[in-house]
């Protein structure tokens, strides 16, 4: 379940009790940081103990390049929460990282109708509120 707050009128992602907490404080710091196996190498998003790919229990906090490409998309034209009808038309992507993990986040400076496949992003953040940033995305330079 997401997070409400007075100071933004979005869901904000679970920070507490939550491995992703450890995600969103490099946010904070705008740091974007993933999960990588110390064993075998692979990065890996959304946090979890164990790799998927060796079993391993063995990680660690590893910078991102920052920089990705758009992997899909979609076009909301209505809502399914009402926070998010003065937005309409938004496009939420999925990112493919140039480390290999991939994310949901908005690319900012690009209307809907511009989005396309491979398009090369790179991060950016927003301070929603005091304590949440949030990674985004825009056109790379």
């Amino acid at each position: 379940m997401a997070e409400t707050t007075r100071d933004y009128p979005r869901p904000l992602p679970r920070r507490r009790n939550s491995m992703a907490a450890e995600f969103y404080d490099y946010c904070k710091q705008h740091e974007l940081r993933f999960q990588r196996c110390t064993d075998c190498g692979t990065w890996r998003h959304v946090p979890r103990d164990m790799c998927a790919h060796c079993g391993s229990f063995h990680w660690e906090w590893a910078k991102s390049s920052g920089k990705g490409k758009v992997f899909s998309w979609t076009t909301v034209m209505q809502p399914m929460l009402p926070q998010f009808a003065d937005l309409v038309p938004y496009s939420p992507a999925v990112i493919e990282m140039e480390e290999g993990v991939r994310l949901v986040s908005w690319v900012i400076d690009v209307p809907p109708e511009e989005l396309r496949l491979d398009l090369p992003v790179e991060v950016v953040f927003d301070d929603v509120t005091p304590e949440v940033t949030l990674p985004k995305f825009r056109r790379a330079i």
